[in-house]
């Protein structure tokens, strides 16, 4: 009698816990939509803006069909690869082939959500993930070899780095910090586009003449909606509507606007121009640094991320790409790659045990944290960028050849791959 009386409250609970959470549920549903607007329009825009005008079909196309192939790889086989049953904790296993063993009725055990809009959300971080990295290798890269890289990049790097970071492997149980993607996207991203764009070589025209955009005001605009994006990016990840998403959206926008004001400061001072090319890109450095800080530091940590995101972003696109000469077209490894290093590092830093219980970070005395942060970036940049340089030669096989021709390259692949313009400009 006693044992069973025991049991009435653990019962209880038991199902109070597969109860859906109809607040949480909306919450993530709106943060889902929103993050998925990054990739096929704010990310193409924002793209599509700097390249020149004889290419920005071709970048926007990048991003648009990265999204389209992420999509339909990540419910076939990437989703349970990154979060399926832990084996080793180095991957996830295939029982979530085709979403097979998730019923509509499944709850993720984070949030009371459905575990269908978990996938869903998952998903759109995939797509924006592949999708960043084109931006080292618009201009030159075959559109065919990068449709069939993002499919071997999805399965092969990105799926098991966010195994490893987010779905039960080895760096979680480390107690490695990353919120919403330091390490598995900004880092990730940026280290495999300055391989590919290494492997790849620079454009013709690179060094000798200067290479223009097509429009600025489509790069803020796509700036824009990367901000608006990157609220449900970092607050969505919580997967609950409470306190700790309220500050990660509001400290998310506080960084970008802080990162964007630290690089127009640097410009003005150093060019005497302040440029809005500099201050759309200062805000998506400040976003991109307090992206795996979002849901474990407070304002001050927020300001100081964002401001050093800025300057970071400046010498990696004005100093660092000049002085080793690569062809880094879009500034991914100067923008994403240096900002998701310094984020990281700084979430093991300023993580205050006051916002999120979860993260104490070196001011609060856990010194412990930044080396576990510093663990984990030397093994994320070594896996991704080795695995990138084998699926280049992989996919440049396949693709007999990942380059395009110079004839095609002079002439622009808007015409020569799609045929078709992307202005139409009649006096």
């Amino acid at each position: 009698m006693i044992l069973t009386t025991s049991l009435i409250p653990l019962l209880s609970y038991a199902e109070e816990a597969k109860k859906l959470d109809v607040g949480n549920t909306a919450w993530v549903l709106v943060s889902t939509a929103l993050v998925m607007l990054m990739t096929p329009a704010g990310l193409a825009l924002f793209y599509g803006g700097m390249t020149r005008t004889k290419n920005i079909l071709n970048t926007i196309g990048m991003s648009f069909l990265a999204y389209c192939i992420t999509s339909v790889v990540w419910v076939l086989w990437g989703y349970s690869l990154a979060f399926g049953t832990d084996i080793g904790g180095i991957i996830g296993s295939l029982e979530n082939v085709l979403l097979n063993g998730i019923s509509v009725n499944d709850i993720w055990s984070v949030g009371n959500i459905p575990t269908l809009l978990f996938v869903a959300f998952q998903l759109t971080f995939a797509a924006i993930t592949v999708a960043l990295v084109s931006g080292a290798v618009i201009e030159r890269m075959k559109f065919e070899a990068w449709l069939i890289f993002v499919i071997l990049w999805i399965t092969f790097v990105y799926s098991p780095v966010a195994h490893w970071v987010w779905g039960g492997g080895f760096l979680s149980k480390l107690g490695l910090l990353d919120f919403a993607g330091g390490t598995v996207v900004e880092t990730a991203s940026g280290i495999s586009g300055l391989v590919l764009a290494l492997l790849l070589g620079k454009r013709n025209d690179f060094g000798r003449k200067a290479i223009l955009p097509s429009s600025v005001v489509l790069t803020v605009a796509g700036a824009g909606l990367l901000w608006f994006g990157w609220l449900g990016f970092n607050a969505g990840s919580e997967l609950k509507a409470d306190g700790i998403a309220a500050s990660a959206l509001l400290i998310t926008n506080t960084a970008g606007a802080v990162g964007a004001l630290s690089w127009v400061l640097v410009e003005w001072k150093i060019t005497k121009k302040a440029t809005m090319l500099g201050a759309a890109s200062g805000a998506v450095s400040g976003l991109v640094a307090i992206t795996p800080a979002a849901g474990f530091v407070g304002l001050s940590g927020s300001i100081i991320i964002g401001f050093v995101a800025g300057i970071i972003g400046f010498i990696g696109v004005f100093w660092l790409k000049h002085r080793f000469k690569y062809d880094d077209s879009l500034d991914v490894f100067g923008v994403h790659g240096l900002n998701g290093i310094w984020g990281t590092l700084a979430t093991g830093i300023f993580a205050n045990p006051q916002v999120n219980p979860a993260g104490s970070g070196l001011l609060y005395g856990n010194i412990k944290q930044f080396f576990i942060q510093i663990l984990g970036l030397v093994v994320v940049i070594l896996f991704t960028g080795i695995m990138t340089a084998i699926l280049y030669f992989i996919t440049s096989t396949l693709s007999r050849g990942a380059r395009v021709d110079e004839e095609t390259e002079v002439m622009g692949l808007d015409e020569a791959v799609h045929g078709e313009r992307g202005f139409e400009l009649k006096g």
